[in-house]
């Protein structure tokens, strides 16, 4: 259903207490042009949701019990780069800022936020507008050319296993090999490269490894 000012925006509610997975429901149902689509309380269920229900927003707490709600957010916008995500926190970090941008978040709001302000972001994120401030983002930027992390948009896709995957490639390991090193199955390492050339856009893994030698300062030997 859909309102006078167009489709409801679908958001998915990520967070280790059922209380405050609830309250933030409540909260934006009465909002009258949100539907909350979803609720998760770990990575692997946020990841999951975020593939099946294609929300258009996540409200996601930054930890997540033993979890990373920064690794979720990584996980979902590399699957899913149409879906923003709004981060929560209980408290300011400059490094979880600073981790949650590069995650692909759209925007960092503390949990104290008032009720009428987490819907106006909601609104915004969802509309293609970031809530981050201007000088933060170029600070931001400014963190990453000083410490020479500032990633190609392709290679800012992966997640921290298929980046870990791909220098391996790179040193010419074979999948058995990697597989070995990394303790997990060489069928699951061949899912994993056939994700890194999908999100890389080539064709064969010794293309992934010239575009990673091309793209980083200091290119995998």
């Amino acid at each position: 259903m859909a309102d006078a000012a167009g489709p409801l925006i679908r958001v998915l509610i990520v967070d280790d207490h059922e209380v405050v997975r609830e309250g933030v429901g409540a909260l934006l149902r009465a909002a009258g042009d949100v539907l909350v689509c979803g609720a998760a309380s770990n990575v692997g269920e946020a990841v999951e949701l975020a593939e099946v229900l294609r929300p258009d927003v996540v409200v996601m707490d930054v930890r997540l019990g033993a979890d990373s709600g920064i690794e979720a957010t990584r996980e979902i916008r590399a699957c899913r780069p149409a879906t923003k995500v709004i981060m929560l926190t209980s408290f300011p970090s400059d490094d979880a800022m600073f981790a949650s941008i590069m995650a692909g978040a759209s925007g960092f709001v503390l949990k104290q936020i008032r009720g009428g302000d987490l819907v106006e972001a909601v609104r915004n994120v969802a509309a293609g507008k970031s809530l981050l401030d201007p000088s933060m983002t170029t600070s931001v930027l400014e963190r990453l050319r000083r410490t020479g992390e500032l990633k190609d948009e392709k290679l800012a896709r992966l997640t921290a296993q298929e980046e870990r995957i791909l220098n391996l490639v790179a040193d010419g390991l074979t999948n058995g090999q990697i597989a070995a090193e990394i303790h997990l199955s060489e069928k699951t390492v061949k899912n994993h490269i056939s994700h890194i050339l999908n999100k890389l856009e080539v064709g064969r893994r010794a293309e992934a490894a010239a575009y990673l030698a091309r793209h980083t300062r200091t290119p995998a030997t």
